[in-house]
């Protein structure tokens, strides 16, 4: 498979990542992805919809029977409630959990569009050997993740501020995604989280589109299962199409 020579839109990365899901050499990277999804999703899910509906259900009994009719509205705003908070934290903690298994399938699907082998993991035990560097390097944006979430809570609680809060929740999360997901095949060429940043801002408008596109999918039930591996296919296309600058740099120069 060849890169296309025409740079697409964020939506046809993403659309390309689905469809190269199907391509039979990805196949086998995609399924331990897969399975951390579901388990982080299905735990996530089952563990707050518990909690939740205990501290629903106490209410509910305290209320005096005049206003039985409120449990029909507090469990379905309940539901609704879960499913926001567990697509964003389980965005969070499926990418800390699946990094090194998506650089690898990251690595495959370079090496698929490119035509061209990376010195990097090869093998799911190389993979697994980095799982300390990686593993590091996820808590470094961690770091930087948290440090603008003080500052978007702080944000929320002030009137007036707080009407832009939840825009601002989401263009924060959308570009968190877009670094997360590019990371994965710049990883495998070694660049610092720093570089990572740096490198994503040449081409700001195109990777935050690709990240909102994929904070929009992880609010999907189900479907979100499959969006981790789908985005680091898509990611990995965005970035040998427009963030490989040393590689698109030789080529034009060949040209």
């Amino acid at each position: 498979m060849n890169v296309s020579t025409s740079q697409a839109s964020s939506l046809e990365y993403l659309r390309e990542g689905f469809r190269l899901l199907k391509h039979p050499e990805l196949r086998g990277y995609v399924i331990i992805p897969l399975l951390i999804n579901t388990l982080v999703f299905g735990g996530l899910f089952w563990w707050s919809l518990r909690g939740i509906g205990w501290a629903i259900q106490s209410a509910i009994n305290r209320l005096p029977e005049w206003l039985d009719w409120v449990s029909w509205i507090m469990w379905p705003a309940a539901v609704l409630l879960v499913l926001i908070v567990v697509m964003f934290a389980f965005s969070t903690f499926a990418n800390l959990l699946a990094a090194p298994f998506n650089g690898l399938l990251a690595e495959k699907t370079e090496e698929l569009l490119t035509g061209k082998s990376i010195a990097s993991k090869e093998t799911l035990w190389g993979a697994i050997k980095q799982v300390p560097r990686i593993f590091m390097k996820e808590l470094h944006k961690l770091g930087f993740q948290i440090k603008w979430l003080v500052a978007l809570l702080i944000i929320s609680v002030i009137p007036g501020l707080n009407v832009i809060a939840p825009l601002l929740w989401f263009c924060f999360s959308a570009w968190m995604a877009a670094l997360e997901y590019c990371d994965y095949p710049m990883d495998n060429h070694l660049y610092s989280f720093p570089e990572v940043r740096e490198t994503v801002a040449t081409q700001r408008w195109s990777c935050f589109s690709f990240g909102a596109l994929v904070m929009a999918g992880n609010m999907v039930p189900v479907f979100n299962l499959l969006m981790m591996p789908a985005a680091v296919c898509g990611a990995t296309l965005l970035y040998v199409e427009r963030l490989d600058v040393e590689r698109l740099q030789f080529e034009k120069l060949e040209s």
